[in-house]
């Protein structure tokens, strides 16, 4: 039998309170503090633009208060190999080394890196290959830009603007 206690939920809040936990989506926190102020290095290559956009999905685009570097790498690895040889899997895998600065103090607010893998089959047509390649790609930069943004949200000590 569960029993269920009022004033439990009344100590939680001082609890969380009590051991520093803001939180990040609050008036007040740090995604308030970054939403719509960050802005993203213009992207060099396809995967860079993929990164960005997804980037800018989830800061938004606007002022100019922080500014977002990041150096991307990409590479592929095979899996599956057919007794012939043949590759039919492959795991793409993705690091990005990221440094967010306050562009008005020119001051580093803070640093990281992440990385994911996503996979993809090598078994069908060209077209279908290429397909699922493209693919893999857009999940794994869009896996990539959430870690950045978590680490962000969680590592940045900023007030809301």
């Amino acid at each position: 039998m569960l029993l269920f206690d009022r004033r439990t939920l009344l100590i939680l809040p001082l609890v969380l309170a009590a051991c520093g936990f803001t939180p990040v989506y609050a008036p007040g926190g740090t995604a308030a503090a970054l939403r719509g102020q960050v802005a993203v290095e213009a992207p060099g290559n396809p995967d860079d633009f993929l990164l960005v956009r997804e980037l800018e999905t989830r800061f938004g685009r606007g002022g100019a208060r922080f500014g977002l570097a990041f150096d991307l790498n990409v590479g592929a690895e095979g899996l599956a190999v057919t007794r012939t040889g043949d590759v039919t899997r492959f795991n793409l895998v993705g690091k990005v080394d990221y440094v967010l600065t306050d562009l008005v103090t020119d001051q580093v607010v803070t640093q990281g890196s992440v990385n994911n893998f996503t996979g993809y089959s090598d078994t069908g047509s060209t077209v279908e290959t290429l397909a699922a390649e493209r693919d893999a790609r857009t999940r794994l930069m869009r896996m990539l830009a959430d870690q950045i943004t978590t680490q962000l949200y969680a590592q940045a000590d900023l007030p809301a603007s």
